[in-house]
């Protein structure tokens, strides 16, 4: 687990503060992906701790390596419907984290997106907020000029097997 530093607060509550300036009522959907699955799971972790903390139904929800289809039916479509456990209250919060969510199919859903960077990787093409975790007591913001990356930057296709 990342350790709760005030550079990590001031971020998450960066994050946080964008995020429910653009989206404040309504079932929303956060989705946070990154090349390393665990940093961004652990931020989605953070950012939906820290939402609770300003009075918002987080449900926090790992979908690891899915499909668009099954995205959408087990997870995206009962939220909406208020059916997924805890998401009940019509002003809930969803953050998920899994590989796949910024694909173009899929990049329509959602309501705010975050990228973690854990490397020297690039950051993906189509996203709110990057987040450079490399140091994950001290994460960063990070600003790339996404018009030099081509459109297909981040995207992943489906694991064979």
């Amino acid at each position: 687990m990342a350790q709760v530093t005030e550079d990590r607060r001031a971020l998450l509550e960066s994050v946080a503060e964008e995020f429910l300036h653009n989206s404040w009522r309504g079932r929303r959907l956060v989705a946070v992906e990154g090349a390393s699955e665990a940093p961004a799971a652990r931020f989605a972790d953070a950012l939906a701790a820290t939402l609770v903390e300003r009075g918002q139904r987080a449900v926090r929800v790992s979908v690891g390596d899915i499909d668009e289809a099954t995205l959408r039916s087990a997870t995206v479509e009962p939220f909406r419907a208020g059916t997924l456990a805890g998401a009940e209250d019509d002003d809930a919060v969803l953050v998920i984290d899994g590989r796949r969510l910024l694909n173009d199919g899929v990049r329509g859903i959602w309501h705010f997106t975050v990228w973690t960077l854990a490397a020297d990787e690039l950051p993906h093409a189509a996203t709110n907020v990057i987040i450079d975790l490399t140091d994950e007591a001290a994460p960063t913001r990070y600003f790339y000029d996404l018009c030099r990356l081509p459109p297909s930057i981040g995207e992943r296709r489906a694991e064979a097997g």
